[in-house]
């Protein structure tokens, strides 16, 4: 025995020296820096990594890891929080370091510098992969950079969202692979929310990759086998539409890559691209068994055969290609037939098809991200107990989203374009004497003369008095939009003045790169990053516009794109040298200044005049700069309209809760330029049900080419679309009151009007992939229907509370699919039992009065609570107190509605109005009738008050 516990004496005395030495290592592996620790990490070839953890908050840590330099990574782009000093406790165990505050724990290997990360209850939230870091050394225009990647270990049931805006029709980016590089109708946003209710912050401007973030292979990955039968490639046969089955060329190819303009010289010249057809048939296989998925960039009208099954119909203006994905599920050893049919439908036009292949190498999940170019890899860990936690943490990091004025929320007319200011006003007083509620016009580009891009001068033989114009849109109670590109045609004196001063682009110049328009012209654009630049392009659009009366701005082409579908190498160096280095590090945050340089400008021109911009690119923070962002030059087919549907729910996750969409979709297929009666009839079928969508989104906007898009000129009077638009259109002003709420909690709460499903029913796993269903505000389920001729569609409802349909009060039990019917006029939208929602007085503009009477209707069967929110709906006085909130509640125990006092004020606020009540539960079925008489009816004077049911 004793000789026994002597041994267990040296082993303990052992263990003891042996782990004071291993922190006597550790700790000389770190030091303390400003809220947190910077770790040392050799790396081979000499290289030493320094890992740094800091706190910006209490449950925001900003993480950063750079080779061979210890300075701490400031701040990056959109990012506006200053430091200040955060709380929290420091402590070393065995080789790791952890540092905790009241709301997150970061625990760091001190050996290879790996991240765990943990809420307040010691719950995981996510981890690094063990050695998850990798550098790249690169350079682009002498600028030295790393291309860079960070992996996270990802649950098997975690979802992701966010990311920006795209055109692919996912919800949950599981599995997939998004790609963040500005073009128009894809918007790059580097912030992710999971599922698990943290958010990640990439702090990266260059064009980066998220989850899956492995290079798709190009077809050839696969194993292709002709229709001959021999392996290696498809046989490709190109004909005349007139006469498909009269081949004028047939050959073996293996790569289908016709992705950019430079590429138009790979495609045959024997005849003329939109006249033309083209297949590839053959089999194809692979060695993996699993999902492959077929990427594809195209222009035109696009089929696809996979094992004798259409997986694909679709079509994209031929200009302005669209990159889908197609999901084929491929078993190790066997071949499918597999055909492509191609018709490019224009005399340029695109076709590209990669794969992403299974990972059979992946040990365990990840999700990673990697970017091109950076000094450092650089995010922010946000943790939060909900979805508006995390994205009230993203908004902290990168700016509050300002208070849009109030008439932004109306309805929104435009067209591609008016050509003259009859047009336009015309417009205007064609909705108010039919009395259709309208808000806004918008006058779209080349209002100016046809060389003279750039100048903001008005064409005077088309717009002879424009000043006058405005001032006429303005007496009917309208407000006026104006286009404004950040481009300059070579020779005008603008041009000439800017070029002077340095702060044009060069390269599109010196290449003498024409445009589209007329003979085509030399043009480039400025340099947004240059802080001098920004003010001297506000300086002519003030001088030249604003001081004519102009409302608001539409900031088209701020990807930008200076010369569309060039590649991106040709894109890279058109915009390179920037103020701040190579556009290859700073490639997707053009949008991101040149909106800040005109919400500045107006700012300090006139400092109460709210700040409205429309923006076709965004990046992080863009929310700070009164800027909305719309989907781009989509298509107008179905598959479009659903598209859209998920773009508008992950660009809301991405922190922006402004977003809106062409409603109609910008191009249309040639078959509604001059339609036949049935062709006739499914557009406007469309243009209905996109318009039902359209007005459950933070902003409703009419807008596209030819056919035009005015409500009366979809169809006449008597038309289901006509009536079922202007019901809508109604319905939207009625809603005001609670539309208008919604901004102001978006302010004050950093809440998001548009909302993902997992938002609010995150423990709903059927929730996590839905991607045609959302929430409109806290109580509305949104349901457009996609499809022509569609009297019904399925609809999930959450679980957790019950339902019910918003037009005829039936009640539904949560948890469940229904076939809901969908009538030609009515789109299905369900309310969450226990929601109160405001309803306002008919309107012919925002404006037009005050929100007097109120109509609660009170959705019981649960608690419900709503904050009714109200200012001038013109001025910035809402950032120095001036609004009010009425705070109302329904407790479903004592059947009782309190409306509690008015907190705040601001001028002319009314402060005795009428609140009628309609009381809707299970067993009381109601209507959406807003000439029923009310359950019960409150005077109220800013004072609380009760009543029961």
């Amino acid at each position: 025995m004793s000789k026994y516990f002597n041994v267990r004496k040296c082993c303990f005395f052992l263990a003891v020296n042996l782990s004071f030495a291993l922190a006597s290592q550790a700790q000389s592996n770190f030091q303390k820096i400003e809220n947190g620790v910077q770790i040392k990490l050799a790396k081979p070839a000499g290289q030493t990594e320094y890992v740094n953890i800091q706190f910006a908050t209490n449950r925001i840590a900003h993480v950063s890891a750079r080779l061979n330099n210890a300075t701490p990574v400031a701040n990056g782009i959109g990012i506006i929080l200053k430091s200040s000093p955060v709380a929290y406790t420091q402590s070393i165990a065995d080789d790791s370091i952890t540092l905790k505050s009241n709301a997150l724990t970061v625990k760091a290997s001190l050996t290879n510098g790996g991240l765990a990360f943990y809420d307040a209850n010691n719950r995981s939230i996510t981890k690094e992969l063990s050695q998850g870091r990798e550098f790249t050394p690169t350079m682009f225009d002498g600028d030295a950079a790393y291309a860079i990647k960070q992996y996270f270990l990802s649950d098997a049931n975690e979802a992701y969202y966010g990311l920006g805006q795209h055109q692919q029709g996912f919800i949950n980016y599981k599995g997939r692979q998004v790609e963040l590089l500005q073009n128009n109708t894809e918007v790059a946003v580097p912030f992710l929310y999971s599922s698990k209710n943290y958010g990640i912050l990439w702090d990266n401007a260059s064009i980066t990759k998220a989850g899956d973030v492995r290079q798709p292979l190009e077809l050839n990955a696969l194993k292709l086998i002709s229709d001959g039968g021999e392996q290696g490639w498809l046989s490709n046969r190109w004909a005349l539409l007139s006469k498909p089955d009269s081949i004028l060329l047939a050959q073996p190819q293996a790569l289908i890559n016709f992705s950019f303009l430079e590429d138009q010289k790979l495609l045959p010249k024997a005849f003329k691209l939109d006249h033309a057809v083209s297949t590839w048939s053959g089999k194809i296989g692979s060695s993996i068994s699993g999902k492959h998925q077929l990427v594809v960039k195209f222009g035109g009208y696009l089929k696809i055969w996979f094992n004798n099954q259409l997986v694909a119909d679709t079509w994209r203006k031929a200009w302005n290609p669209l990159t889908s994905v197609f999901d084929l599920q491929l078993e190790a050893g066997k071949t499918y037939d597999f055909k492509i049919e191609w018709r490019p439908d224009g005399g340029e036009s695109y076709l590209d098809v990669k794969t992403i292949i299974p990972n059979k190498f992946a040990q365990e999940e990840t999700f990673a991200l990697s970017s091109e170019a950076g000094e450092a890899i650089s995010y922010y860990l946000i943790a939060g107990n909900s979805a508006d936690d995390v994205i009230a943490g993203y908004r902290e990091l990168s700016g509050k989203a300002t208070m849009l004025p109030k008439w932004a929320f109306g309805l929104w007319q435009s067209r591609e374009r008016y050509k003259t200011q009859k047009e336009l006003l015309d417009v205007v007083k064609e909705y108010r004497k039919r009395q259709i509620p309208l808000d806004n016009i918008v006058q779209d580009w080349s209002f100016w003369k046809e060389n003279d891009w750039g100048s903001q001068d008005f064409d005077e033989t088309r717009f002879p008095d424009a000043t006058q114009m405005i001032k006429d849109v303005h007496a009917m109670n309208a407000n006026f939009m104006i286009s404004v590109w950040p481009k300059f045609y070579e020779g005008i004196p603008v041009y000439k003045d800017f070029y002077d001063k340095g702060f044009l682009y060069k390269r599109n110049i010196a290449d003498q790169r024409r445009d589209w328009i007329g003979k085509g012209y030399t043009s480039s654009f400025y340099d947004a990053f240059n802080p001098e630049a920004r003010k001297a392009f506000w300086h002519l659009i003030d001088e030249k516009l604003y001081k004519r009366g102009v409302d608001a701005w539409w900031l088209d082409a701020t990807e930008p794109d200076v010369h569309s579908n060039l590649s991106i190498a040709t894109r890279k160096q058109l915009i390179t040298p920037n103020y701040l280095g190579s556009s290859e590090k700073y490639f997707n945050a053009f949008p991101l200044f040149n909106a800040q340089g005109v919400y500045e400008g107006q700012r300090q021109e006139n400092p109460d005049k709210r700040v409205f911009i429309l923006t076709r690119s965004a990046f992080t923070g863009l929310q700070h700069y009164g800027s909305v962002t719309w989907s781009g030059d989509i298509g107008s087919r179905w598959e479009d309209m659903k598209n859209q549907i998920g773009a508008g729910v992950n660009f809301s996750l991405s922190g922006l809760p402004y977003w809106t969409m062409d409603i109609g979709g910008f191009v249309v297929e040639a078959r509604y330029e001059k339609p036949n009666a049935a062709n006739l009839e499914e557009w406007r079928e469309q243009m209905s049900r996109w318009f039902q969508f359209g007005v459950f989104t933070p902003l409703t906007r009419l807008h596209g080419q030819f056919p035009f898009r005015e409500i009366y000129n979809v169809a006449p009077e008597n038309h289901p679309a006509y009536k079922s638009m202007v019901y809508y259109d109604q319905l939207r002003y009625r809603l005001m009151p609670y539309i208008y709420s919604l901004a102001g909690k978006t302010y004050q709460q950093d809440y998001t009007p548009m909302r993902g499903l997992v938002m609010d029913f995150a423990n709903d796993e059927k929730v996590l992939s839905i991607n045609d269903q959302y929430l409109f505000g806290p109580s509305l389920l949104v349901n457009p229907v996609t499809a022509y001729q569609q009297s019904n569609r399925q609809v999930y409802l959450p679980k957790g509370q019950g339902w019910f349909d918003l037009y005829s009060g039936q009640y539904f039990a949560g948890g469940q699919n229904i076939k809901a019917t969908a009538p030609y006029d009515k789109m299905p939208v369900f309310v969450k039992e226990g929601s109160i929602i405001p309803i306002g007085p008919a309107l012919q503009y925002v404006s037009e009065k005050l929100a007097e009477p109120i109509t609660l209707y009170v959705y019981g069967g649960k608690d419900a609570e709503f904050t009714l929110y109200e200012d001038d709906g013109l001025s910035y006085g809402y950032e120095k107190g001036a609004f009010s909130q009425i705070q109302i509640g329904y407790s479903q125990n004592t059947k009782t509605l309190t409306i509690k006092q008015r907190e705040g004020s601001y001028p002319n606020m009314l402060n005795n109005r009428t609140f009628n009540v309609v009381f809707i539960d299970a067993k009381h079925k109601k209507a959406l009738d807003f000439n029923q008489k009310p359950t019960k009816t409150i005077n109220y004077n800013g004072n609380e008050v009760s009543v029961k049911f």
